[in-house]
């Protein structure tokens, strides 16, 4: 294996373990295969030389320790342990990305593997009830680099509104021209034509990029946009609304994850210390004097105490982010109580939890041979073309190629701020061999082959239709004291009717769309079998509808709000405009669970400005403060 090795570059490798894996039919739910295939690339990609070195030797004491590696704690490690009088210790529970999660088009498989935290939301009344064990999957990175090593790297910011929004409720500092610059500070946008555009920056860590593939469906769906009444633009710059072609967080038809873009530039700085392996299961909090002094981690069955000399900062998440408060005494009272856990400090975490919510399903089958298909993928040109230039329909992003935000005709927003977005991907349901797409989302065989089974291996594309602005709002809240315990997650999808209604809007536009004069060249068309356990319903009635969404409606991985940030006299708010907990010295909260309402955009983008932000923030503090 080795010499086998040596003749293959890494980029083969990888493309090796796909085409084996697409072709010999195995299906994704085989995890245990999988997860060996992802981890002998992995060795075979390092030559047992990790990019990043992995620290087991640690100092009594840190000037910042920072829980998660996801978007928000490699900004501040990276931004942090620039100050060279600073010593930084960051803490990750997974491993080190290989070179399968760095293929676009596969973003799917990493959703079965270690890299995946594997959450699973509480049975809700209304909603996932088609799914398997009628929950939701909630797919959550855990490895360096957080959810951005297994999202489908869509890059968008959101809406100058959204940003307005949080300044307007009491968060001084995050209107749209306060956050604007920590968006520009982290991106290095890669596409020509905006490359002088003062919404954009060719100087940040993240690269962005467009696929370098495109099939001739982009030009039919942006021309549907236009007879709908929307412009070509670029959702990242001046006007959101409109349509155009998919931005992701590549480099050079790679993904580029927070750790890539942030950790593996900083890692070999000797005052910045990362521990992978590292399951952080409290925050030590005096009780008397309400300061953050410290964190406990378990590694490799061993328990660790470190202390903080400044600050803990925690960017574990919208999860595990209110999951650790409330396991270190930070959290409802009346909870903790119930719990057995002592009470530090009384505060609201673990509620205002919110998501982007989408139906995927929907097929529109073509009469001409205009997408690709996963048996497509086999063919040696795309496998040559992604391993020696990086190009392909392995760039696709997620598999997706436009992008597009709208209003229905149930909005009662501003005519420019959008509640619906539509993804259009290359391929379709229908064409799902390996299972990735199921496996992600959790569609049951059974109603993969009732719905789709007439037109297996047919040429056909989807669009889904995302809810930007739900006003549900759910809670995440602890089973037990023992860290290693999921906590409860309840989704509350769709308790507030407004947003069933408005996805259902959203997805008869996206049928009107495809029936537009633009796609009659390619001969699209709805899949005309009914979503299985929605037949008793008229076929595209309101009702029917409302049923698909309910039966199959998903998460986009967009989970937030759950340490809420707002001003003293907001009830629900969990930490200051400085993100600092209420109540507790030395501990800031940096990831999306302090985000308030959530915006009209895939939070990765919003969460690299968070970091961006809180970093210069920690900056000032500590330069004007003497503890």
């Amino acid at each position: 294996m080795k010499e086998f090795a040596v003749k293959m570059s890494p980029a083969s490798m990888v493309l090796l373990v796909l085409v084996v894996a697409t072709c010999c039919g195995v299906t994704m739910q085989q995890d245990t295969f999988f997860q060996r295939l992802f981890d002998e690339t992995s060795v075979l990609f390092n030559n047992g030389t990790p990019r990043i070195p992995d620290t087991t030797v640690y100092r009594k004491e840190y000037d910042f320790i920072i829980i998660g590696a996801g978007s928000g704690g490699s900004v501040m490690a990276n931004r942090l342990s620039e100050m060279r009088e600073w010593n930084v210790l960051l803490l990750e529970a997974g491993k080190e990305g290989n070179m399968l999660t760095e293929v676009p088009l596969t973003a799917g498989l990493t959703s079965i593997t270690g890299y995946n935290w594997g959450y699973k939301a509480d049975p809700m009344k209304g909603a996932c009830l088609g799914l398997k064990g009628g929950v939701c999957n909630w797919p959550k990175g855990r490895g360096l680099g957080g959810t951005s090593l297994i999202n489908f790297l869509i890059y968008t910011r959101g809406h100058r509104k959204d940003y307005d929004g949080w300044k307007e409720a009491g968060n001084p500092g995050w209107g749209f021209r306060d956050v604007l610059d920590y968006f520009k500070k982290s991106e290095r946008v890669q596409i020509p034509e905006l490359r002088n555009s003062p919404y954009r920056s060719t100087a940040g860590p993240v690269d962005v990029e467009e696929s370098s593939f495109e099939t001739p469906l982009l030009k039919h769906f942006i021309a549907a946009g236009r007879e709908l009444g929307y412009m070509e633009t670029d959702p990242n710059g001046e006007i959101q609304l409109g349509f155009g072609k998919a931005q992701a967080t590549m480099r050079r038809g790679r993904r580029c994850s927070a750790a890539k873009a942030y950790l593996a530039p900083a890692a070999r700085r000797p005052n910045l210390d990362i521990s992978m392996y590292s399951r952080v299961t409290k925050i030590l909090i005096d009780p008397v004097t309400k300061l953050a002094y410290g964190v406990e981690f378990m590694k490799r069955r061993r328990r660790y105490v470190i202390r903080a000399r400044k600050e803990v900062i925690l960017a574990a998440g919208a999860i595990a982010s209110p999951q650790l408060l409330m396991l270190s005494g930070v959290g409802p009272k009346d909870h903790l109580k119930d719990i057995g856990i002592p009470l530090v400090q009384d505060l609201p975490v673990g509620y205002n939890l919110q998501d982007h919510l989408n139906l995927p399903g929907l097929v529109f089958p073509v009469s001409r041979p205009v997408t690709v298909r996963e048996q497509d993928m086999r063919a040696p040109r795309y496998i040559l073309d992604y391993m020696m230039n990086g190009r392909g329909p392995f760039t696709s992003p997620g598999g997706a190629e436009g992008v597009a935000f709208v209003k229905t005709n149930t909005s009662f927003n501003p005519s420019d701020y959008p509640d619906i977005e539509l993804v259009m991907g290359t391929g379709a349901y229908n064409n799902d061999e390996s299972g990735s797409l199921r496996a992600t989302i959790g569609i049951t065989d059974e109603f993969y082959h009732n719905t789709y089974g007439t037109i297996l291996g047919k040429h056909a594309f989807s669009v889904s239709p995302i809810l930007m602005r739900p006003k549900s709002r759910g809670r995440i809240y602890l089973k037990s004291a023992n860290p290693f315990h999921w906590p409860r997650m309840e989704g509350n999808f769709y308790a507030d009717y407004d947003d069933l209604v408005v996805l259902r809007e959203g997805v008869k536009l996206t049928v009107d769309l495809i029936e537009s004069r633009s796609f009659r060249g390619v001969g699209a068309r709805l899949h005309s079998t009914p979503f299985y356990g929605c037949e008793e319903h008229r076929f595209r009635s309101d009702e029917y509808w409302e049923c698909a969404i309910r039966r199959v409606g998903s998460t986009l991985q967009h989970q937030c709000g759950t340490c809420k940030m707002g001003p003293a006299t907001d009830p629900e708010a969990v930490v200051n405009a400085q993100l600092q907990v209420y109540g507790i010295q030395g501990l800031r909260v940096v990831d999306a669970s302090i985000i308030p309402t959530i915006p009209a955009s895939h939070t990765n983008a919003v969460v690299f400005m968070i970091g961006e932000k809180a970093a210069d923030m920690v900056k000032d503090f500590w330069a004007n403060e003497i503890r």
